[in-house]
């Protein structure tokens, strides 16, 4: 990747840069924060690889910043009508979990929409919430998805909708051989 780096990996490497420089941080000082190693926020930082959904959870727990949040800050303003193919949409490498943030944070506004995909028998575990006390809810759409949340698990099927407080640890999982198709609805708190 690096200077090869599609445009929006760029600039999300570039964003938690400066994020970091903000701060006052050294690698070694996040390194310590993140339990991620000071080689991997460098390769980070310089477009060399794409962080994973939970490299970038624990980085934006470091930062007090969601993950819609960060990816709108690499994308730029949001207009208020956002179109689908302008919607940015990521692509963790480690598990194929897709997001698109169909309604990216703007100024003013605190509610963010995202639009999910898990690949079946996939799972994505954070080991804390970006930012405490961020309220969450889950709509299925499609397959099957597994959410637990502080030790509360939940099964969901099609139509079910799940709300939760972001404390502590949580899980996302899609048991089947299907994908599991989701909105999140985000609100900081």
């Amino acid at each position: 990747m690096g200077e090869n780096a599609d445009p929006l990996a760029r600039r999300l490497a570039d964003r938690l840069a400066a994020l970091r420089a903000e701060r006052g941080l050294s690698l070694d000082d996040l390194a310590a924060q993140t339990g991620l190693s000071r080689a991997t926020l460098s390769r980070i930082e310089r477009a060399e690889v794409s962080p994973t959904a939970v490299q970038l959870n624990r980085l934006c727990a470091a930062h007090g910043w969601t993950l819609s949040r960060l990816m709108s800050a690499a994308e730029g303003e949001a207009p208020a009508l956002v179109r689908r193919d302008d919607q940015p949409a990521w692509t963790d490498p480690a598990t194929g979990f897709r997001r698109r943030a169909a309604s990216p944070p703007g100024p003013g506004l605190r509610i963010e929409l995202v639009e999910a995909e898990l690949p079946g028998g996939a799972t994505i575990a954070y080991d804390a919430a970006p930012v405490p006390g961020m309220e969450q809810h889950i709509l299925l759409l499609s397959g099957a998805l597994e959410f637990s949340d502080a030790g509360a698990a939940h099964l969901l099927r099609p139509g079910d909708c799940v709300r939760a407080r972001l404390c502590g640890p949580t899980r996302f999982r899609a048991p089947g051989p299907d994908p599991a198709r989701y909105i999140l609805a985000i609100c900081p708190p």
